[in-house]
Formats: C-alpha cells, sequence, structure tokens
C-alpha cells in the first residue's frame, strides 16, 4: 500500500493528540507490566502493527518521515539537556560523577564484549548487527545510558521516598550523560574520511562541531528571546529553535540528540527564561513521545530468534556490571555508607536509550533499510526488559544485610502510575551523593 508521507505524518499526529486526550489508567497493583504501559509500550506495538504488520507506513514513506524522526530525537535530547543547568550541576561531587562515570563505563564494557562473543558463536547475530564497529559501540553506548525519568517513575511506583528517588534520578542523569558522549564514537565513524587519516582527529573534529552547533543553537534562542517583551510566549521561538537543531545534526549528519540537548542546557544555564522552556517541554512531550514511539515501532524487524537470546544474555550482563561496578567501586573508595547494591538501582531506561538506537537508524540504515531495523529492535527489547526488571531490582537496591536489618516496617502505599513530570533542575534541593 502506498501512502504518502504527509498522510502518515497526519496520521501519526492525529494518534498523538488521542494519546494525550486519553485519561489516566488508575491501577490499584503497580506491577512491572504496568510501568511498561505507562511508559507507551502499547504504542511501540501500534507501530509494529502499521509497520511489517500491515505495511501501511513501508520503508519510502519512513525514508520521506526522517526529518521528523530527527525532530523527535532532538526533542527528547533537548528534554534531558534541561536537566543540566550549570548552577546545580557545578554542585555535584566528584565521587557522584566517578561512581556514575565507573558504573557506565562498565556496563558499557560488559555489553560491547558481549554483544562481539555473541556475533562470534551465532553468525545471524553479526549479520543483523552490522556495520560491525559502530553496532557495537552503539549497543555499549546505550547500556551505559540509564533513563532518568524511568527511574524517577519506578520509585515512585514502589514508594521510595523522594530524597531516594532524586538521588537514583541523578545517578540515572550521570550515566546517561556518559552514554551520548559515547555514543559520539559510533557517529564520528559513519565520516568516510577521517580528518588527516586519523580516526582519533576525525571523532575530535566532528565533537567541536557537534558542540559548535549546540552553542549556535542555544544562542540563536537567547538572542530571540531578548528581543520578546517580559510575558512573551517563548513556546513558538522553542520550537523554531530545536527544528533549527535537529535539522543541523540530521544535515549535517551530526546527533540531533547531541545538539538540542547541548544547546537546551545552555539555554537553561544562561536564559532568565528557563522555567518557561521547561514548561514548554513537559507539555509537548506525550505528543512527541507518541509519535517518536509509533515510528519506533514501525521500524521493528526480527531477522533472527537469537535475537531475543542476546537480548536477555545482554540485558543480564548489563545489570551485573552495573551492581559491580557499585558494589566493589565503594568499596575502594571507603565509601562505607554506600547501599552495597545500589547499582541496580539505576537499571531502568527510557527514551533517551530508544532515542540514541533510532539516531543509528538515521545515520546508517538509511530510514530503517538493511542491519538498522535489527539493531532498533535489539535496544527497545532491552529497554522492555529494563523496564520490567526495574521494580524489583530498584527494591533490591535498598535493601540492607541481614545483620544491620531492623524490624520490618509496614510497606508504603505505591503511588499511583503518572506521566512523570521532568525535573525542575539536575538535582534540585537534593545533596548531590549516590543512594545511601
Amino acid at each position: 500500500m502506498n501512502v504518502s508521507p504527509v498522510l502518515a505524518l497526519a496520521g501519526l499526529a492525529a494518534i498523538g493528540l488521542l494519546v494525550t486526550r486519553l485519561p489516566p489508567v488508575p491501577w490499584r497493583h503497580v506491577t512491572s507490566l504496568d510501568l511498561v504501559i505507562a511508559a507507551g509500550g502499547p504504542l511501540v506495538l501500534l507501530g509494529l502493527v502499521l509497520g511489517p504488520g500491515i505495511e501501511l507506513i513501508n520503508r519510502p514513506v519512513l525514508g520521506g518521515l526522517a526529518p521528523v524522526a530527527a525532530l523527535a530525537i532532538g526533542w527528547i535530547g533537548a528534554a534531558f539537556g534541561a536537566r543540566f543547568e550549570w548552577r546545580y550541576a557545578r554542585r555535584i561531587g566528584r565521587i557522584t560523577w566517578l561512581l556514575a562515570g565507573l558504573s557506565a563505563l562498565t556496563a558499557l564494557a560488559a555489553v560491547t564484549l558481549g554483544a562481539w562473543l555473541l556475533g562470534r558463536v551465532v553468525p545471524a547475530l553479526a549479520s543483523a548487527w552490522t556495520p560491525r564497529l559502530p553496532a557495537l559501540l552503539t549497543l555499549g553506548a546505550v547500556a551505559a545510558a540509564s533513563g532518568p525519568e524511568a527511574v524517577a517513575l519506578i520509585a515512585r511506583a514502589v514508594g521510595i521516598r523522594k530524597s531516594l528517588a532524586r538521588a537514583f534520578s541523578l545517578a540515572a542523569a550521570l550515566e546517561t550523560a556518559c552514554g551520548a558522549l559515547v555514543f559520539t564514537l559510533p557517529l564520528a565513524l559513519h565520516r568516510a574520511h577521517p580528518l588527516g587519516g586519523h580516526a582519533a582527529l576525525g571523532w575530535l573534529a566532528w565533537l567541536v562541531l557537534t558542540a559548535g552547533s549546540g552553542a549556535l543553537v542555544g544562542t540563536v534562542f537567547l538572542g530571540l528571546t531578548r528581543q520578546l517583551a517580559e510575558r512573551a510566549n517563548v513556546g513558538l521561538v522553542l520550537l523554531a529553535t530545536l527544528l533549527f537543531g535537529a535539522g543541523v545534526g540530521y544535515a549535517a549528519e551530526l546527533s540531533p540528540f547531541l545538539v538540542c540537548a547541548l544547546a537546551v542546557a545552555l539555554i537553561v544555564s544562561a536564559s532568565p527564561r528557563r522555567h518557561a522552556v521547561r514548561r514548554v517541554l513537559a507539555d509537548w512531550e506525550p505528543l512527541i513521545y507518541a509519535i517518536f514511539l509509533v515510528t519506533v515501532g514501525t521500524l521493528l524487524t526480527l531477522p533472527t530468534l537469537w535475537l531475543l537470546v542476546a537480548v536477555a544474555a545482554l540485558a543480564a550482563a548489563r545489570a551485573a556490571a552495573k551492581w559491580a561496578a557499585l558494589r566493589y567501586g565503594s568499596v575502594a573508595l571507603r565509601l562505607d555508607g554506600c547501599a552495597r547494591n545500589a547499582g541496580l538501582g539505576t537499571v531502568a531506561q527510557g527514551g533517551v536509550a530508544i532515542a540514541m538506537g533510532l539516531n543509528f537508524v538515521i545515520v546508517y540504515g538509511d530510514g530503517g533499510a538493511g542491519s538498522g531495523g535489527a539493531l532498533l529492535t535489539t535496544i527497545v527489547l532491552g529497554v522492555a526488559a529494563a523496564q520490567l526488571a526495574g521494580p524489583p531490582l530498584i527494591t533490591l537496591a535498598l535493601r540492607r544485610p541481614a545483620a544491620s536489618r531492623a524490624a520490618p516496617a509496614a510497606p508504603a502505599a505505591a503511588a499511583p502510575l503518572r506521566p512523570a513530570a521532568p525535573s525542575a533542575e539536575l538535582s534540585g534541593n537534593a545533596p548531590a551523593d549516590w543512594p545511601r
């Protein structure tokens, strides 16, 4: 069936608007499956039906919608970048950064090595994850990233107190920043001619160009808003700015996610309209996420059943690596107050990880053709596995050893599931410390 990209875009917009009008579903007993549903799992399944199922949205149509997908990726990057307001980010202690980096790098190494070994043992996986090196690095970068909003939603659902929930969300945000930095490597490898014949110099040039583009986009917003009246609505200016940033990232083969994240991090650090910017990002987030998740679902493919085995193995390796990094890293740093299983509290992932996978598809898969869909399927299933395992793992992360366990307290009532409200800053009034 041949559908015009314009009609496909109109249909996606209609689905997004419908989703924003649906009332929240009241769950009496919160389960892991409920959390996957609240995170948008049904929208991914809808995209799977519209795409591979009935082929209403096929590959040529998706190729025409690539700029729209780039805007969605940029919007998710902007929402993430809004967390990193400079006056709060600079208060984070070096130990916190060190533990977050250790956790992210350990997960990166475990998943990258595991994916390489699986590709050697099962040739079908090696054929699915191509081009080889960029695909392995992307899987590692996604494993390093966490989901600040997903972690906060799960912490609230299982009844963890606000201070601990903020600490876990902070840790997840720092790990995701590390994953986003690693993700620059596979994107930079896409350039055919590295600077001076050296891949390292080519990566540095790509990184400088991305940072410069983010600074340019943020400066454009700051310049435009200075000309507006104090009470003027900044929504259209922000939308135009993110369109510009996502377009630069897409056209220059950079990363819409990184360009918009850096731009908004600059905006919330320098603009007096930072609260209005966050409000606009939050108001438009349900519509953007709905379009984004349906688009992701249309790109999914399962070239081999070994992919399901690989997802389970890589998810287990990631969780074990994060646990070991915090367990033994805190011992090496002599952090006696750090919970032994604290690394399990940031296993949950969300839209940032999927946005990285979709960015890979745009760069390497030419709108989903070839191997890009298989890698995106691996990432989406891995995120779903992390969401399912999130509640029991975050509960285990706070469990104390039997020797120091006090009398059991009454279980906290689970909070109702609602769309996670974006935090006003990276770590508002909470101390910059690891979960204890």
